[in-house]
């Protein structure tokens, strides 16, 4: 038996990992600007971390929801504080695509309707609704085209206005940043005139936080830079750092019944422990403000760099949009200065996504790197 072929493969072998460094099996390092797709949020087998998980399997990895666990319970008070979300309720899933997929689902049992709003260049998952929310005609299969979904312009509040009075959607799905897209966001202005309209409207907003959650952004959330309070967050990626782990918060008005929602491995012993490390790594390393403060830096540092158009997104969620493609520049990167970066579906963007806990120091290597690769 073979693996089927989904993916492109560099040839890169990891076969262990530190903080910021992942080392392959011939003993080369590589300094990791991607984090897997923003889901190393603490570092690789931070200390913390890999004691807490240790721990926790010495005890009991994994049972069922059909027993209490109070792990689930300390996750969802901690997450609370971390957060300032403490008038949110938690589910627990697996992984951002299935967030995505409860939080619809959510919003069309609450609100009995069926139709939902997306935006262009948006990314949710590859899972049935949650793809048929994502703008990507060669990921979206037939069967997940007979979902009903709008796909508008970000920040164009006069088309927004236009299909939110409609009948029958229950819900808008919006990224705070897009990631996949290539770091757009909406503005201020917009976030909070979609918000406004979906309260009126009877229509659940629903905020994608799965890549530019748990602190990447500069703030716990990226909706929090723009004073909104969506009805449900979907949360994935860096709360796990490498555990597959996913979740959504619901707003406390929105009142839970049997049997709306259900997981086997979701909020499993071991995705709660490995989930409250990170929370734990986030709060005694402050790692929201040095993602805020090295987002900056990394601003200045930019300016320095030729072909540069500007610089997208906020905190350690980044793109540098280039006067270029950056495939070609991706791979010279990883085979010649052994730098791991992101892409993106805007093909000029290089995607910037590396651990919170990263110094001053990464980020002049990395400018260093990238300065050699452009001469």
């Amino acid at each position: 038996m073979k693996l089927f072929d989904v993916y492109p493969l560099y040839n890169v072998t990891p076969v262990s990992s530190q903080g910021i460094v992942v080392t392959d099996e011939k003993g080369q390092e590589y300094l990791d600007f991607y984090g897997g797709h923003a889901v190393i949020s603490i570092g690789h087998t931070h200390p913390h971390y890999v004691k807490r998980l240790k721990d926790q399997l010495n005890k009991i990895g994994f049972y069922s929801n059909a027993v209490q666990n109070p792990l689930q319970e300390e996750l969802a008070e901690k997450l609370g504080a971390v957060s300032n979300c403490e008038d949110y309720n938690l589910f627990m899933c697996n992984s951002g695509a299935e967030a995505n997929e409860n939080a619809l689902k959510m919003a069309s049992f609450v609100t009995g309707k069926s139709k939902v709003i997306a935006f262009n260049n948006g990314f949710h998952g590859r899972t049935s609704a949650a793809v048929a929310a994502t703008d990507n005609p060669s990921i979206n299969a037939p069967i997940n085209q007979q979902q009903k979904v709008t796909f508008l312009t970000l920040n164009d509040i006069k088309s927004f206005e236009n299909e939110i009075v409609k009948k029958n959607i229950c819900a808008v799905i919006i990224e705070s940043i897009q990631g996949v897209g290539g770091l757009d966001e909406p503005t201020s202005e917009f976030y909070q005139n979609v918000a406004a309209l979906c309260k009126e409207n009877n229509v659940m907003l629903i905020a994608d936080e799965v890549q530019c959650g748990f602190g990447r952004s500069g703030k716990f959330f990226g909706f929090q830079h723009h004073n909104i309070k969506p009805d449900i967050i979907s949360i994935a990626k860096g709360m796990g750092n490498g555990f597959p782990v996913g979740g959504i918060l619901i707003h406390e008005r929105i009142k839970a019944k049997y049997g709306m929602l259900g997981t086997t491995f979701g909020g499993n012993h071991l995705a709660c422990t490995a989930t409250l490390a990170v929370l734990e790594v986030i709060e005694n390393e402050n790692l929201i403000a040095n993602a805020e403060k090295l987002g900056h830096y990394f601003r200045q540092k930019a300016t320095e760099i030729p072909h540069v158009k500007r610089v997208k997104g906020r905190g350690l969620m980044l793109g540098l949009e280039f006067d270029f493609q950056v495939a070609e520049l991706r791979k010279k990167l990883i085979h010649e200065h052994h730098l791991f970066t992101g892409g993106a579906k805007d093909k000029t963007v290089l995607r910037i996504l590396p651990a919170l806990n990263i110094t001053e120091q990464h980020l002049d290597a990395f400018f260093v790197a990238l300065k050699t690769a452009l001469s």
